[in-house]
């Protein structure tokens, strides 16, 4: 019997419903293998700034260094100008205060779904990728940085306004994340993209330097460097031709969301943010799906669960390290999908042999399908 503390932070919009399913699939996973996960529920995002003032409190962060994976939801939503800090610091927080330098993003499409994809089904044959994008550097923490006083901000240039972003990568910091996504090729296909702008950034430069030397220590592993735009466009023209894809912080971003696509819909993608900080039987981390709070359906019970189901089976696999729970639960999630289960956003293209459920009906349907 494994025993495990989870801090659960739900967040905003449509983020404590899909959490929920995600907790109702961890218990009962606890249950069929005898494991005994306890649960401590802490509020985060808008939540939080009404209730503490700040995005995510000291309180919330103690509790979720106590544990052994944290959990996330979703945050931000309709928050006016000045009425608090901004919901979206509590994940910026949280990945500094752990130091979660690498979101692990597995894109593998169900042939069940398709139809729900805008790519015609012999494009997709074979897909099944893992992103390693960089998170704890470049471009969006650029206003962390010291270098010519104020780096990120909009000012006043003459008679115009001009904006200032800085982008900066040390070489510590683009090693790890490199190393990550090396020794996870090394247990998949042994194929790695490396993903940059080397013509024209000199932090993709220095990037390429550093995997070129990286890759020296994993020589079973075959490697490539990829400009950003040709990535773009091979990832819609031949997805299949990728195994495992790193890349820094803002493009893995951006190819992420657009990869998405290829499963469906942006609510069937789950990730894993981690760090070096070791559980007892594996990494520290954060799980969340890759979508957003999307408040506009928020209370509605329409929200797809799956990037948070298949999230929380990142959870037991990375930090929990059950593998075999893991894989109960991504295997119950794909005989759902095969059953013709579907919520609003991965039904649309496939009227005649689907049924379409809510978020709570999904999640219910996932958990009657977990065997041991």
């Amino acid at each position: 019997m494994s025993r495990a503390a989870i801090a659960v932070l739900a967040g905003d919009g449509t983020g404590p419903e899909v959490t929920a399913q995600a907790v109702e699939v961890l218990q009962r996973v606890g249950e069929l293998f005898h494991h005994t996960f306890t649960f401590q529920h802490c509020l985060v995002g808008l939540a939080a700034v009404k209730a503490d003032g700040e995005a995510i409190s000291v309180d919330t962060l103690g509790a979720c260094a106590r544990s052994d994976a944290i959990l996330f939801g979703a945050v931000g939503g309709t928050l006016h100008e000045g009425a608090g800090p901004r919901p979206e610091l509590a994940l910026s927080r949280l990945r500094t205060t752990f130091d979660l330098y690498a979101n692990i993003r597995p894109i593998k499409p169900f042939e069940a779904l398709d139809l729900a994809s805008p790519l015609r089904s012999e494009y997709l044959k074979g897909t099944d990728m893992v992103f390693v994008r960089e998170l704890s550097a470049g471009l969006y923490y650029g206003h962390l940085e010291t270098v010519a006083g104020k780096p990120s901000e909009i000012r006043r240039r003459g008679a115009q306004l001009e904006a200032i972003d800085t982008l900066t990568y040390t070489e510590s910091e683009i090693e790890r994340v490199v190393r990550t996504a090396f020794e996870i090729a090394g247990r998949r296909g042994r194929r790695l993209t490396s993903v940059d702008k080397a013509n024209v950034l000199s932090s993709s430069v220095l990037w390429r330097r550093v995997v070129d030397r990286v890759a020296r220590d994993h020589p079973a592993v075959t490697y490539e460097h990829m400009l950003v735009d040709t990535c773009a466009m091979r990832l819609i023209r031949s997805p299949a031709d990728f195994d495992v894809l790193v890349t820094e912080n803002l493009f893995g971003d951006i190819l992420t969301d657009a990869a998405s696509m290829l499963t469906g819909s942006i609510g069937m993608l789950p990730s894993a943010s981690l760090g070096a900080r070791r559980t007892e039987h594996g990494l520290f981390g954060l799980y969340e799906p890759v979508h957003g709070s999307a408040p506009d359906i928020a209370g509605l019970n329409l929200a797809n669960p799956i990037g948070t189901i298949l999230s929380a089976a990142l959870l037991l696999r990375y930090s929990l390290g059950l593998h075999r729970e893991a894989a109960a639960v991504e295997t119950a999630v794909e005989e759902v999908v095969q059953a013709g289960y579907r919520t609003a956003d991965i039904h649309y293209c496939d009227q005649s042999e689907s049924t379409v459920v809510g978020t709570r009906e999904l999640g219910r349907q996932i958990r009657d399908r977990l065997r041991p």
